[in-house]
C-alpha cells in the first residue's frame, strides 16, 4: 500500500527554488530516506508533506490525503520527530505525552495502556515522572519518537534524528527506529546526512540542490558505482588526475589529497596499475564502494555537512507555528 506520494513538487521562497520537482512513492511498513546535505531541500520537502509549507507547484497525498486540501487529516496520519526539540522542559516526561495525547483527542480509556507501551519500548517508562530538563539529548530524542507514536500514525517522519548525538546515543536510537518499524508496521520517512544511517533504509532517494539525482535500494546505488574504490596518493595528484583521465580512460576525484576512482574487479586490476603507473605511488587502497561514493559520483562533491540553506534556518518558526 502506497502511504505517500509526491508528483513534481516544487517549493520557491522568493527567487530561490529549494525544492525543484521531487517524485517519489513510499510504502507501508518501508524505511525510506532522503540522503542529502544540508541545504538540499530535505526539510523543506518533509514540511510539505506534514502541511507545515504550501508547495509552489506539484502535488502530494499522505495516507491518501492530499497535503493542501486536507490538512487536519493529513496531520492526523503522521508522527514527526523534528531536528531541534520541540518538548516542555518543565514538563515531566508524563506530561509531554498526555498534553499531545489531548491535542489528538486520543481515548483516556487506551492512553493509560498506549504511554506504558510506549515509554517502555524506549526505555523511559522508570523515568517518566522527571521533568525533561533533566534528561539527556539522547533520552529527548527517543522520548520525541514516542510521542510521534502515541497516535497510532501510517507515518513517521524523522527530520536527521540523531543530529549532534554521540555514536553510542545515534546507535541506541536507531535499534529503537528497527524495533518500532516492527512493531508498528508504519512507513518511516527519514532524512539524513549520515551515511551509516542511510544503509538502515529499504530505498534511499539521493536529493541534491533539490533535485533528486538517485533513487534505489543501497545496495542497487552502491552496484552502480561501477566496481571496486580504488584510492591513491602520488608525487602530483594533479598530473596523476590527467593521466587516469588521458590514459586509462577512468574518471577520478581529488578529495582531500586523495584520488578515487572505480574499477571492475579491483583486485586483478590493481598489479598491472602499480607496475604500470607513471608517477610515484605514495599510497594506495582498494575497497568496496559505499554511499559516500556513490553521492561524489552522482553530484561531484561529498556531502558539505557545514552548508546551510536559509530555507532551512526557517523551520523552527514554521514548526512552531504550523504544528
Amino acid at each position: 500500500m502506497t502511504v505517500i506520494t509526491a508528483r513534481d513538487l516544487h517549493k520557491k521562497f522568493g527567487n530561490i527554488e529549494a525544492v525543484s520537482g521531487v517524485s517519489f512513492e513510499v510504502q507501508e511498513g518501508e524505511i525510506f530516506g532522503f540522503l542529502g546535505p544540508n541545504g538540499a531541500g530535505k526539510t523543506t520537502t518533509i514540511n510539505m508533506l506534514c502541511t507545515l509549507l504550501k508547495p509552489t507547484k506539484g502535488e502530494a497525498a499522505v495516507n491518501g490525503f492530499d497535503v493542501v486540501k486536507e490538512r487536519n487529516q493529513v496531520r492526523e496520519s503522521i508522527g514527526l520527530v523534528f531536528q531541534d526539540t520541540t518538548l516542555d522542559d518543565y514538563l515531566t516526561a508524563e506530561q509531554n505525552l498526555r498534553f499531545h495525547a489531548y491535542a489528538y483527542t486520543i481515548p483516556r480509556v487506551s492512553l493509560k495502556r498506549r504511554l506504558k507501551e510506549l515509554l517502555e519500548m524506549v526505555e523511559l517508562w522508570d523515568r517518566r515522572k522527571d521533568k525533561i530538563r533533566t534528561y539527556s539529548g539522547g533520552m529527548k530524542r527517543r522520548l520525541e519518537v514516542a510521542r510521534g507514536l502515541l497516535h497510532h500514525p501510517k507515518v513517521l517522519f524523522l527530520d536527521e534524528p540523531t543530529l549532534g548525538l554521540d555514536p553510542q546515543t545515534r546507535r541506541r536510537i536507531w535499534n529503537h527506529v528497527l524495533e518500532l518499524r516492527k512493531q508498528e508496521n508504519l512507513a518511516i520517512f527519514l532524512t539524513t546526512h549520515y551515511m551509516d544511517e542511510a544503509e538502515y533504509c529499504d530505498r534511499i532517494a539521493i536529493i541534491d540542490y533539490g533535485q533528486i539525482v538517485a533513487l534505489d535500494t543501497p545496495d542497487r546505488l552502491k552496484d552502480a558505482v561501477g566496481g571496486d574504490v580504488v584510492s591513491i596518493k602520488t608525487e602530483d595528484n594533479g598530473k596523476a588526475v590527467r593521466i587516469l583521465d588521458g590514459q586509462y580512460k577512468l574518471q577520478s576525484t581529488l578529495q582531500n589529497g586523495t584520488i578515487n576512482f572505480t574499477v571492475p574487479h579491483g583486485e586483478e586490476f590493481l598489479p598491472g596499475f602499480v607496475s604500470g603507473f607513471p608517477l610515484r605511488l605514495l599510497s594506495i587502497g582498494l575497497r568496496r564502494p559505499t554511499l559516500e561514493d556513490v553521492f561524489i559520483k552522482l553530484t561531484g562533491h561529498a556531502i558539505r555537512e557545514h552548508e546551510v540553506n536559509f530555507v532551512d534556518s526557517l523551520k523552527s518558526m514554521r514548526r512552531i507555528r504550523g504544528h
